[in-house]
């Protein structure tokens, strides 16, 4: 990360600062803050439509991971306008990226990071409450990745100036989280030292309710990796004899992987997609890949797991007289969040609330649950859930490698009201929002609760560093990070390259163009409030 040439001697007081030294600053009394909250609120309302362009800018781009160009070079050029010194290119990835801002001498380096990517096969227009893709087969924001980086970015300009107007010292520091689909970026900064000078991170994450929680967290981290088989090739009908085939191997590998499912903690989930069977059935296929993810919720399991993988893929290759090599294309390490840091942005979440949801939205809700099947049919959170602490046991299921930042320094994610309940998740209907006035109320609400916990971290020397005797005494207490890339692993930045060279000629024609519609549903020729809800038979 490249700071500013003060940050040099200022590393030091920060150093002596958060280990609770003289040298701290004084906490600001708790009215001056309550006032100094006010004023960065206003600063979020007042960038309502900063906030909006570029959560409906992102969104029609709809890039999928390592290939998110458009949007990287937006929202880039948006920070160096204001400011922000840019480090492009970080970890070997060209859509990664810091961007830093500094004042003054000494206080914390906070993070904000939120995600960009989006999910294959996704396009929907946004405001149309069935399927109905912008084109059809292209990928589209369908897990709502295009909001988060406009709330961190609302939250981090009204923060810049209030810090300027009040002389409060500290870096605010951005960054994206590139491929999170594929959980194969934020490992890799990790490895390289793009965090090494950050303090703490606030990161956020689209979701239908304003929430955060700490501890070990539901879900699960995992290792992402590619095994490819090379064998002999052979006329198929001519002279099979004489083939090796490395399709035979795959399907080995996955038959033995699904045998010992049986046998493995049901907490485990793993999956699996052949992305090369071979070129053609008369041609004894010489090469072929599968590409499995291991989850578990363990960093003890999850190596476990892999290990198990390597075993029935070697064992495979043995059976079919190939040989094979496998590649790691990213991990994630199960998640764990910062209590106090938690507990300071539940406060702020029951300040800021819920958005008032209008008739009409809550409406559009019901209509988009009723027509994708959810059991859910009521509509808009209105109630918050509250801080979620960690259950005795928790839930199995995904992973996000947003726990590979939560070991190395103190870590909340903060989930935000821009998406509807109880949808599928990485499925075309959660696009459906994500460029409504749903979406932007729901960025307002996350940007306040962000901008807000920043503010506490930066004028509370108290608050940061109990954060981080809880990370130091607590958290990483018995249990320390363990990275699973090698010093040699690589971010496979080609993934995904064809798709987008397929697809993105046509989705430039439906880029979002803010100097000529006021909002994308405008550009779209989509009417808000929606008025037709139910589908028309062509689209049953």
């Amino acid at each position: 990360m490249i700071l500013k040439t003060a940050r040099a001697a200022a590393l030091t007081l920060l150093m002596a600062t958060t280990a609770g030294s003289a040298l701290a600053a004084p906490a600001v009394s708790a009215g001056k803050l309550k006032a100094l909250k006010a004023q960065v609120v206003a600063g979020v309302e007042a960038r309502a439509k900063l906030s909006q362009v570029m959560n409906d800018q992102i969104f029609s781009f709809g890039e999928l991971g390592f290939q998110e160009v458009e949007t990287s070079k937006y929202i880039t050029s948006v920070l160096e306008e204001n400011g922000f010194t840019i480090q492009r290119g970080v970890s070997g990835i060209p859509t990664a990226w810091t961007a830093s801002w500094t004042n003054g001498a000494g206080g914390p380096v906070i993070a904000l990071g939120s995600d960009i990517d989006c999910i294959p096969k996704a396009s929907q227009k946004p405001g149309v409450p069935w399927h109905d893709p912008i084109i059809p087969g292209a990928p589209g924001h369908g897990e709502g990745h295009n909001s988060g980086q406009a709330l961190n970015i609302v939250a981090a300009l009204a923060l810049k100036d209030l810090m300027i107007k009040e002389h409060i010292a500290g870096t605010l520091m951005l960054w994206p989280g590139v491929a999170e689909e594929l959980v194969a970026g934020k490992a890799y900064m990790v490895r390289d030292g793009v965090f090494k000078d950050v303090d703490v991170t606030i990161f956020t994450h689209v979701g239908s309710n304003l929430q955060t929680s700490w501890g070990p967290s539901n879900g699960t981290g995992l290792v992402s990796v590619k095994y490819s088989f090379h064998g002999e090739s052979a006329h198929s009908a001519g002279a099979p004899w004489r083939g090796r085939s490395a399709l035979d191997a795959v399907e080995l590998m996955d038959m033995g992987w699904n045998m010992r499912r049986e046998h493995l903690k049901p907490e485990q989930r793993s999956h699996y997609v052949i992305t090369d069977g071979g070129d053609q059935p008369n041609v004894v296929p010489s090469e072929a890949t599968v590409w499995y993810y291991f989850r578990e919720q363990s960093f003890d399991a999850i190596k476990k797991n892999y290990a198990i993988g390597n075993k029935i893929a070697q064992a495979a290759a043995d059976m079919t007289d190939t040989t094979v090599d496998h590649m790691v294309v990213g991990t994630a390490a199960p998640r764990y969040f910062n209590k106090p840091m938690a507990q300071a942005a539940q406060a702020n979440i029951e300040a800021v609330g819920l958005p008032k949801w209008t008739d009409d939205e809550q409406a559009f809700a019901k209509a988009v649950q009723t027509n994708v099947g959810s059991t859910k049919k009521d509509g808009l959170d209105i109630k918050l859930k509250g801080l979620t602490a960690p259950e005795a046991k928790p839930e199995s299921g995904g992973s996000d490698d947003i726990g590979d930042i939560s070991w190395i320094m103190p870590t909340i994610t903060i989930n935000y009201p821009s998406n509807i309940p109880d949808l599928p998740g990485h499925h075309w209907a959660n696009a459906i929002s994500m460029a409504t006035p749903i979406a932007h109320k729901g960025v307002a609400a996350g940007s306040k609760v962000v901008a807000m916990t920043a503010l506490d971290l930066l004028t509370q020397p108290k608050l940061l560093q109990e954060s981080k005797a809880w990370f130091r005494d607590v958290q990483t207490k018995d249990q320390k990070y363990v990275p699973m890339l090698s010093a040699t692993d690589k971010p496979q930045t080609q993934i995904n390259a064809n798709i987008m060279a397929t697809y993105r000629p046509a989705m430039r024609a439906f880029y979002y163009d803010p100097a000529k519609y006021g909002t994308y549903l405008e550009q779209l020729g989509i009417a808000w409030p929606v008025k037709q809800l139910t589908p028309p038979a062509a689209a049953k």
